[in-house]
């Protein structure tokens, strides 16, 4: 069997297009609102004909999109529905999406499923509640995965040395007072997920909102997302986060059953 031979990267064996590609991509990531043609050039040190060529092709095979009101370049979904993930080349939010209705229904709350994407949660799909006064976000959005419920139901069920691997590597913040900004506190609430098999977050990522989750398993009992009800504190109160949290674990455990049938 023929082994390909490890070559190293240097500034020799690196591709300018792609690496062009790749910075165009990143700069429109930081940049949502847009930026023009001469703008992309300038902020990227690159001759305009380049980035001109560039666009074009990102353009025609949907990477981004061209305003008509001021030209401006913007980033599309297409990178995001690429990413989105899988099991057992099913997808999540497809398996997901009747369970979502279902939560909602049964809430009358905002639910949503999130995925961990470099230790931060992304919000992969959602269905918005009917309330008058509701909680919602928008679908792309991260969210440090500590400081809301998906987050740290996916955390109680990493195995050990992902869970020291993510305390080695994120810095935790005290977003709001409830914040679990300190190890030990963030890990004895881990604990306590486990044990009921649902998280809680008392307005820890944003004062005034509530959220319980339950985290999604495969075949292996690793966590590739978590689904979760959201709603103003007011309305979803800690006597509550325990019935709440018995439905997302059903539903949690109906997406499974999708995913692996």
């Amino acid at each position: 069997m023929l082994k390909e031979a490890a070559i190293p990267l240097t500034d020799d064996t690196l591709a300018p297009g792609t690496e062009r590609t790749l910075a165009i991509l990143e700069l429109l990531g930081r940049h949502r609102a847009g930026l023009s043609l001469t703008e992309i050039a300038r902020e990227l040190d690159l001759p305009v004909n380049s980035v001109f060529r560039i666009t074009g092709t990102l353009h025609n095979r949907g990477y981004l999109q061209r305003r008509e009101d001021d030209k401006r370049f913007v980033l599309t979904n297409k990178l995001f529905d690429l990413s989105r993930p899988q099991v057992r080349e099913k997808s999540l939010v497809v398996c997901a999406l009747e369970s979502l209705k279902w939560l909602r229904d049964e809430t009358g709350e905002t639910t949503q499923i999130l995925a961990s994407v470099n230790h931060k949660m992304t919000v992969l799909e959602q269905c918005i509640s009917s309330q008058p006064i509701k909680v919602s976000s928008t679908v792309g959005l991260q969210v440090p995965m500590y400081s809301c419920a998906p987050g740290k139901a996916v955390l109680a069920n990493l195995p050990p040395v992902e869970l020291d691997q993510f305390f080695a590597a994120v810095q935790l913040k005290q977003y709001t007072p409830t914040t679990l900004a300190a190890p030990e506190l963030l890990t004895a609430d881990l604990a306590k997920t486990r044990k009921r098999g649902y998280s809680t977050d008392i307005a820890e990522g944003l004062e005034g909102i509530h959220c319980v989750a339950a985290a999604i398993l495969d075949e292996y009992r690793y966590p590739v997302a978590a689904i979760t009800v959201m709603a103003p504190s007011f309305r979803l109160k800690r006597d509550q986060f325990e019935k709440a949290g018995r439905l997302c674990i059903e539903a949690a455990a109906t997406i499974t059953q999708r995913l692996l049938a």
